[in-house]
């Protein structure tokens, strides 16, 4: 028997077709987390893509987008079920030793992520000529205010205006000019033998499919009061993000690819200072810092909002204590103080000094090692729904299918990588 009993859930509603308004009423957290995944991290990954193999890494970020919605449409259905997160599932039904081992997991990959995001913010403050010190404090202080004074709407609604910033990309990527029959042949020139090439499909799999969407996202919709009715509707807030997000991917690449094709150079990107100039040359420098430092800062500063909320959420829910943003600082004192804990230790890392590329990079792939842990646990929850929300069928097939293919190349090929 799963968690909620047949007797305890509503009368299974009719799901039909969501129309635009109720879409707008719910889109939300879908939205939010593709932003987030677009993050600092999963930029300088597709910018490395584009700068060390050209478009041979394109073709892969079109064929993650229904691998990035099968994965957090399930996390949907979990939280609307339910109601509870997703370490509180894993808690109740599997025990608290798998749910330590789930969180464990989840930490490493916000850490990770945290320190990405925030060294992507010190490197646009260095490109604007603002020390990494003034930096930190101004987003350690301005996301502390929010979280401590906003609501969840509130704070939804900051990490999506910031996050727009993300679509200068698209931009970038038009006025580099490619050269569409090197994109198409490139794209589908694929380097299977080549360790790096490897190296860098793991790292682009991890920065798609990353264990905080799946904590982030189920306890988002719970959060925001969403109901069963509005399953369609979070459907649509899902495929519009995953579709977003890797085109923003892609956008990245094709820049950096044309850019470095057409001046014929290669190899590595090393600093955001040198991303920056390899994929804005046309825009002239004022220009084009000043589109890239606003690019870069809104896909961190949303993902920064995002996996710090996920980690203090999530470890607040294996601790049993209350775990939103509806409650008051002192009436959830764990919440608030691991979401402000994260965010100082992580900026004083940052301070500290770090290779922003070498370690983005490094996250990324440490995320798709991650994978069978994260979409194992997925798996198993959304197979033990009570009908008809429950994963059945030959879409579970389906799902089996493309979760094992997703767990297994990614963690060949960072493997390959690694050992290559």
């Amino acid at each position: 028997m799963f968690l909620l009993k047949g007797s305890d859930l509503a009368p299974p509603p009719v799901l039909r077709s969501a129309g635009w308004r109720h879409v707008l009423a719910v889109a939300g957290p879908g939205i939010v987390v593709m932003l987030a995944d677009t993050d600092a991290g999963s930029i300088i990954t597709a910018a490395q893509s584009g700068a060390q193999w050209g478009y041979q890494l394109l073709l892969l970020q079109l064929v993650l987008v229904p691998i990035l919605y099968i994965v957090q449409e399930l996390t949907v259905r979990l939280g609307l079920v339910t109601r509870k997160g997703h370490a509180e599932l894993i808690r109740v039904h599997f025990g608290r030793g798998w749910a330590w081992l789930s969180v464990g997991t989840l930490v490493l990959s916000c850490v990770g992520a945290l320190l990405s995001e925030l060294s992507g913010l010190a490197g646009v403050g260095l490109l604007m000529g603002v020390p990494t010190p003034v930096t930190m404090s101004l987003i350690v202080v301005a996301l502390i205010v929010m979280a401590y004074r906003g609501s969840y709407l509130f704070v939804e609604r900051i990490a999506i205006a910031v996050g727009a910033f993300e679509v200068v990309f698209l931009f970038v990527a038009w006025r580099a000019h490619p050269d569409l029959a090197a994109v198409a042949s490139g794209a589908v020139d694929i380097a299977w033998q080549q360790p790096k090439y490897l190296y860098l499909v793991a790292a682009n799999i991890g920065a798609v499919i990353m264990p905080w969407m799946v904590f982030y996202q189920q306890s988002s919709v719970v959060e925001k009061g969403l109901s069963l009715d509005d399953l369609p509707a979070a459907r649509v807030d899902t495929a519009f993000g995953a579709a977003v997000t890797q085109i923003v991917m892609a956008a990245v690449l094709i820049a950096t690819a044309a850019t470095l094709g057409k001046a014929m150079q290669s190899g590595s990107l090393d600093t955001v200072q040198q991303i920056a100039q390899a994929i804005t040359p046309y825009l002239g420098e004022t220009t084009g810092k000043l589109l890239f430092g606003l690019g870069l800062s809104g896909a961190a500063v949303v993902a920064t909002i995002v996996v710090t909320l996920t980690a203090a959420r999530t470890l607040s829910e294996v601790l049993g204590t209350k775990h939103s943003l509806e409650h008051e600082p002192h009436e959830a004192p764990w919440f608030y103080g691991i979401y402000t804990a994260t965010l100082i230790a992580g900026a004083l890392v940052v301070v500290s000094g770090v290779n922003l590329v070498s370690l983005s990079i490094g996250v990324q792939v440490m995320n798709a090692l991650l994978l069978p842990i994260v979409l194992g646990f997925l798996y198993l929850l959304a197979r033990r729904l009570p009908k008809p929300y429950r994963l059945q069928g030959a879409y579970a097939v389906v799902v089996a299918i493309v979760i094992a293919s997703t767990v297994i190349f990614g963690v060949y090929s960072g493997l390959a990588g690694l050992w290559g």
